[in-house]
């Protein structure tokens, strides 16, 4: 999102409305819990949040139709649980997780941490991947050729370096589906646009934002879809169509 209370802003309230999904996951919302703007929550949506310890600074939160019969809001990694970005909600026949993977920073010097944090949610999926799982949020990493608009240019850059994608990719290894993927095979759609040089005017984007789902929820995706054209921040919203 960039700030929850940015885009708030900017229609956030009105988009919620008109969308009407049963499950909203949001990344970044950059708020502590007193400062969320529940003025642009829907009233049917019980609001779940992970906030970063530091003030405006990661978080993210789920808004869901029914109460969970568990939260979890830590994978045991210490700098990554202190900055709000995993959120489990357990469901009777399904377990929805929210995730927001660090960045990396340009000039890498979080490479290593996020490489880390990695190794901490794979180790984490290794343990519950033959449950029925919806695995959905910012990876920061785009895993082939076909998620940046420039891979050329982009070999060795964070988000696109082999060791990131590596990683990213042992999701598959461990039985989670790319959603996107399965529907839309060859398709170049992205998710996240860098600020500058009108770079999202352009289209020089990335694809960093994922639904993954487990193999035993495989047959019962419906659909996938980017909303490449909404805006009020550097993302665009992502959909899954699951019955459960």
């Amino acid at each position: 999102m960039n700030g929850i209370r940015a885009v708030s802003t900017r229609g956030f309230g009105k988009w919620f409305a008109e969308l009407n999904p049963d499950f909203l996951c949001l990344q970044e919302t950059k708020a502590q819990d007193s400062q969320i703007p529940r003025e642009t929550m829907r009233d049917d949506r019980f609001l779940y949040l992970n906030s970063a310890q530091r003030k405006g600074y990661g978080g993210i939160a789920v808004l869901a139709p029914k109460k969970p019969l568990k939260i979890t809001r830590d994978i045991d990694f210490a700098r990554f649980d202190s900055e709000g970005r995993f959120l489990r909600l357990d469901y009777p026949n399904f377990v929805l997780i929210n995730v927001y993977m660090p960045h990396g920073d340009r000039t890498k010097k979080n490479l290593a941490y996020k490489l880390e944090a990695y190794r901490y949610l794979l180790s984490y999926l290794e343990k519950i991947k033959k449950q029925p799982v919806v695995l959905i949020g910012d990876f920061n990493v785009a895993r082939e050729d076909i998620d940046l608009a420039r891979p050329q240019n982009n070999r060795n850059n964070v988000m696109f370096t082999p060791d990131e994608k590596k990683q990213l990719n042992k999701l598959l290894e461990l039985g989670f589906i790319d959603s996107f993927r399965k529907f839309h095979p060859e398709e170049r759609q992205y998710t996240w646009w860098p600020y500058f040089a009108h770079a999202r005017e352009r289209n020089i984007g990335w694809r960093i934002d994922y639904a993954f789902v487990s193999r035993n929820l495989e047959e019962q995706i419906h659909n996938t879809f980017i909303l490449g054209d909404v805006l009020g921040s550097d993302h665009c919203p992502i959909g899954i169509e699951l019955k459960v």
